[in-house]
């Protein structure tokens, strides 16, 4: 009996594992209720200049970010779709928290995303926490509206969720930075806030540090999580074989 029970042991995990192999693509269809997001375009992130460019700047490189965020912007405005902007700031008044995760402290030690006060814009162009220079464009004009700042990693604490609804969209193409952290959060939340969302996988990035390896993280769990991920070629490809009446 207990090597019966063996066997079947292992022919359930054999079987287990061969389901996971074939893990289901549930497909995302681009249609009017459709929006992209983009988490954290900033310099602190996409700057050779800025203070995480060390361990985020290989992904980065690898994966085409800058280049694949600007054709996302490009791909919105051509074809009508609203992208919605979640910033992630630091105000002196956040540096007074009494605990903290830890890239939390690690953010703060550097300065990551600070501005001094949030009614303020002064020391804000060009800064860690400005837009990277070359979205500007984009981001100034009707079809982009940016949102309020996420705190930590995930919108929980910012109105993306309402801003999204209020325009009636509940399907999102979700990128931006940094992969394993904001985009992955924005992913689960808006998930469980009932949205439909598919990931650009090369239109992110994350940090690399020895031993561990935040890109390979996100991508394994953007497939096992998102309705579909796609690559930037991808993405555009879809785009030519849709037909939309502009939102705008």
């Amino acid at each position: 009996m207990k090597i019966h029970l063996t066997a079947i042991a292992v022919i359930l995990t054999v079987a287990s594992s061969a389901s996971l192999a074939q893990l289901p693509d549930p497909g995302f269809v681009i249609d009017e209720r459709t929006a992209i997001v983009i988490t954290d375009p900033q310099n602190d992130f996409l700057s050779p200049d800025g203070v995480t460019w060390g361990v985020v700047g290989e992904s980065v490189t690898k994966n085409n970010t800058v280049e694949n965020l600007e054709t996302m912007f490009k791909l919105a405005k051509e074809k009508g779709i609203h992208v919605f902007i979640s910033p992630h700031y630091y105000y002196e008044h956040d540096h007074n928290w009494q605990f903290e995760g830890a890239l939390e402290v690690l953010m703060h030690n550097i300065g990551m995303f600070d501005r001094g006060d949030q009614l303020s814009l002064r020391g804000f162009n060009g800064s860690g926490a400005d837009f990277l220079e070359r979205y500007k464009k984009y981001i100034e004009q009707d079809f982009v509206t940016v949102v309020g700042p996420h705190k930590i990693y995930g919108p929980e604490q910012n109105d993306l969720s309402l801003q999204l609804r209020k325009q009636k969209i509940d399907k999102v193409i979700l990128a931006g930075m940094s992969g394993n952290l904001c985009v992955e959060s924005h992913l689960r939340a808006l998930l469980e806030d009932g949205f439909e969302v598919a990931v650009v996988g090369d239109a992110t990035a994350s940090a690399i540090l020895p031993g561990l390896d935040g890109n390979l993280a996100a991508q394994t769990n953007f497939r096992f999580v998102s309705s579909h991920v796609y690559s930037t070629k991808e993405l555009v490809e879809a785009f030519e074989n849709v037909q939309l009446s502009s939102q705008l």
